[in-house]
């Protein structure tokens, strides 16, 4: 089991945020969730995550993107995990391995859903531990 690190877990799909939740806090991680951009902004003035796992899609197209600006002027130490289905909805390619992508987008990882569960913890694992 891994040290106990504080994980913000944000998706409009209750059943992601679950599924997440119920990962992380495997590992002995707490969790705290948020369903929509403007929860996941008011949790933050209370709670400082060691790491964030964000959808990008959210109740407008560009809630994770805003999002993730918001979580790195605030904190910007916190790794972000993007866990989204926009490739799929969109046939657009995102990836977080560029130089040009990481200047705008603000996240560490882009993970495409669905995310095998071994993965997502791997990629945490490696973010909590650089």
């Amino acid at each position: 089991m891994s040290e106990s690190r504080k994980i913000l877990v944000v998706d409009d799909d209750v059943d992601i945020v679950d599924q997440v939740t119920e990962m992380m806090e495997s590992d002995g991680h707490s969790v705290v969730a948020a369903y929509s951009r403007e929860e996941a902004e008011e949790a933050l003035l209370t709670q400082i995550p060691d790491l964030a796992i964000v959808d990008l899609m959210m109740e407008h197209m560009d809630s994770g993107f805003v999002l993730c600006h918001h979580i790195k002027k605030l904190y910007p130490q916190t790794p972000i995990i993007i866990l989204t289905s926009v490739s799929a909805k969109t046939g657009l390619d995102f990836r977080a391995d560029t130089a040009e992508f990481r200047s705008w987008m603000e996240a560490d990882v882009f993970i495409d859903k669905p995310v095998r569960p071994g993965h997502l913890k791997n990629e945490v694992l490696r973010l909590l531990s650089t």
